[in-house]
């Protein structure tokens, strides 16, 4: 593990032509990047979090998790306007940022990183936002695109609940001064906590079963979270930071949100908790219809929005199958036999050991799975591989390794595997 800090010596301009000196922004990095830079995570953290993800996203980054250092380049950036080593406001006179703005200062440390392929970008709740953003903005090549709990915009109900909040800081006399709101700061999160679970979740956990009249489980419970959040953080950043999310919406100066969404060109993931109150369902939804080819997955959870945080044995799975193993590009055996007839050229590969010795006639090569790795030199780049085993399951493991280690875009997997060979195959074989 390693942090860092970025330092940005020319002037920052920020969405609404306003300036900054400069720019620092914290980062953590974990693992070591492939020569080709072809393994690299990026982690987005939301409102009140750092860039240590392995400290708030255990489970699913860790060194023993999905996410962990020994397969992945991971690297998460400390927000502009957070108080854990980037820049951040100072007094009431720092001006308005917005998610665009967090962006471009993620950007700035990629370029600065030399990171123009990223495998994974990944965010739950303001990081989600981001990582949309970065989407939209970042000028390499980005494989899968992975939003939980999150959204395309920021919704009148989220924009009232950060009002409410920021109501609560400003009542405090102390707010804006060096140190100060911290009475506001614990306001403000206890408002914020009860859109952050549910009100099943609260019955579920704090309900007192004798019969006392003061010091209930729920109060103590609210006062602690709201006394730990003052102890961490820091009112002015608070307030610019449920600002700056106020702010987000992918649509504009785009022709609106779904024109944006449409230009997605990643693979993405879009990932919903059913009991979500602060960013229901219908959010994740309505992104997955709108990005290309998104999928759309529901987990279930009595967390509400927190459930992003909690959950992570159910994120893991949806994410292991995603990730590892996703919907390979199929070749149908009748499409096979029609690329045998005419006269594009192509490579087939068997990967399971014994090789079939009919194939050998025509050309194929055997790899077994085992031995892929030290056998690259052998997949054609500039050719449309066909990879093939009895079912498919094995092609589509070579696949997907295929793909990382060479970023070759032109595989695909024979449907059905040598079992819909024999029928169907014969009479090509023999013309081919």
């Amino acid at each position: 593990m390693s942090y860092q800090i970025f330092t940005y010596e020319q002037p920052f301009e920020l969405e609404s032509g306003e300036r900054l000196p400069g720019l620092q922004i914290a980062y953590h990095t974990y693992g070591r990047p492939t020569s080709a830079i072809s393994n690299v995570v990026w982690a987005f953290h939301a409102l009140t979090a750092n860039s240590d993800v392995f400290s708030w996203w255990p489970g699913l980054f860790g060194e023993n998790d999905f996410f962990n250092p020994k397969d992945n380049f991971i690297v998460c950036a400390n927000v502009l306007g957070s108080p854990y080593g980037s820049t951040c406001p100072q007094g009431l006179d720092f001006p308005q940022f917005t998610v665009r703005d967090v962006v471009r200062a993620h950007l700035l440390l990629a370029e600065h990183l030399q990171i123009d392929h990223i495998k994974v970008i990944i965010g739950g709740s303001f990081g989600g936002s981001q990582a949309l953003e970065f989407a939209l903005l970042f000028p390499g090549r980005i494989e899968n695109m992975i939003l939980v709990a999150s959204a395309a915009y920021e919704t009148a109900w989220g924009i009232a609940v950060h009002e409410s909040q920021r109501l609560a800081l400003q009542a405090d006399s102390t707010f804006g001064l060096p140190g100060g709101g911290g009475k506001g700061l614990q306001a403000a999160r206890a408002t914020g906590m009860l859109t952050y679970r549910t009100a099943e979740a609260f019955m579920a956990t704090q309900t007192d079963t004798d019969e006392r009249t003061d010091n209930f489980s729920a109060a103590s419970y609210i006062r602690y979270q709201a006394e730990k959040l003052e102890r961490r953080f820091d009112a002015l950043a608070y307030y610019y930071l449920t600002k700056c999310m106020d702010s987000h919406h992918v649509g504009r100066g785009r022709g609106g949100l779904p024109r944006a969404l449409a230009g997605i060109n990643i693979r993405t993931l879009v990932i919903g908790i059913d009991s979500d109150r602060l960013l229901p369902v219908a959010l994740q939804k309505y992104m997955a219809r709108h990005i290309p080819g998104a999928m759309y997955k529901e987990i279930t959870s009595e967390y509400g929005h927190d459930g992003f945080l909690v959950e992570t044995t159910k994120l893991t799975a949806v994410i292991r199958q995603f990730i590892v193993e996703k919907q390979v590009r199929q070749l149908p055996v009748r499409e096979l036999a029609g690329l045998m007839a005419g006269d594009e050229d192509f490579q087939l590969i068997d990967v399971r050991e014994p090789f079939e010795v009919a194939i050998a006639s025509i050309g194929g090569i055997n790899i077994p799975l085992k031995d892929i790795p030290t056998r690259l030199s052998s997949i054609a780049p500039d050719k449309r591989v066909i990879l093939y085993c009895r079912s498919g399951k094995r092609s589509a493991s070579a696949i997907a390794y295929l793909e990382e280690k060479l970023g070759h875009d032109n595989l695909w997997n024979l449907e059905g595997g040598i079992l819909a060979w024999a029928d169907e195959i014969d009479n090509s074989l023999e013309r081919y």
